[in-house]
């Protein structure tokens, strides 16, 4: 079990060496003086800045290491990744994360227990206040996860862990390998191809992945979800088979760091004129 010592270095990291550059947030306050009218406003965002990354936090606390590091060349390297990348994501929504992962207290446990021993001693405070996620309350996750489970691959306990993530993830608004935590969405088809590989190898023509679990389901229930017969000719092309390019969500701490820096720029700059008047 992890001593409270070491959860802490799992989620704050090592403390940085003296020889260290100054960080952003330390250079832009040191941009301006005390009496400065945006220094009040400056520290407050540069506290936001400071806070650790929930997601990544998660993570390392999980595995040891930054999602960046993950070393994935083996299956249960890769399966080891895929999991802690979605309990990391899921840590970063609101509820606990038993829920926001879409697993019931029994598996959730289990899986920590087998994956993430390190973090055993946090799991009562991961578990929803009841011994059951709301998973099954909702009939959309209920069919993704039946249709994964009818497509799985792979025997144990990983796929039906998987089968009920991913469909409970499905259910955020961004790209499938973004809600999941993923790097990029090559990791999710691999996933995919490795646990469901007769639903993956249905996909033949790249279809954004959620467009196609929902595709799925339609044409297994005799239902038509497309308003023309061929792909080319309709109107959705793009919603089907767009591009899924974005960024990372254990990455989001990186661009909320630019853009504030781009907003202190501007006022920074126009202060600095206006004293030289």
């Amino acid at each position: 079990m992890a001593s409270s010592q070491a959860i802490e270095i799992a989620i704050r990291g090592p403390a940085p060496a003296q020889a260290q550059s100054p960080s952003l947030s330390s250079s832009l306050s040191s941009s301006l003086s005390s009496s400065d009218p945006l220094s009040e406003e400056l520290s407050s965002a540069t506290s936001v800045l400071e806070a650790p990354h929930p997601g990544r936090a998660t993570y390392r606390l999980l595995t040891g290491c930054d999602p960046a590091d993950a070393v994935i060349e083996t299956e249960r390297g890769f399966d080891r990744h895929i999991l802690a990348s979605i309990l990391a994501v899921a840590a970063m929504d609101k509820g606990r994360l038993a829920e926001c992962a879409g697993l019931a207290a029994g598996e959730f446990s289990s899986l920590i227990t087998e994956w993430f021993p390190a973090a055993v001693d946090l799991i009562p405070s991961w578990l929803p206040h009841v011994g059951l996620a709301n998973r099954d309350s909702d009939d959309e996750i209920g069919m993704v996860r039946d249709l994964l489970m009818a497509q799985r691959s792979t025997d144990g306990d990983v796929g039906r862990w998987l089968a009920a993530m991913v469909a409970r993830r499905a259910m955020e608004p961004n790209h499938l390998w973004e809600d999941l935590g993923l790097r990029e969405r090559p990791e999710l088809t691999r996933l995919l191809m490795r646990h469901f590989a007769p639903l993956a190898t249905r996909n033949t023509r790249n279809m954004k992945w959620k467009r196609f679990f929902y595709r799925m389901l339609c044409e297994d229930d005799g239902f038509v979800m497309c308003t023309t017969p061929v792909c080319t000719q309709c109107n959705d092309f793009a919603t089907c088979f767009g591009e899924e390019s974005g960024e990372s969500r254990m990455a989001e701490r990186r661009r909320e760091v630019a853009l504030q820096a781009a907003s202190f720029e501007g006022p920074r700059n126009s202060a600095l004129q206006a004293g030289a008047c």
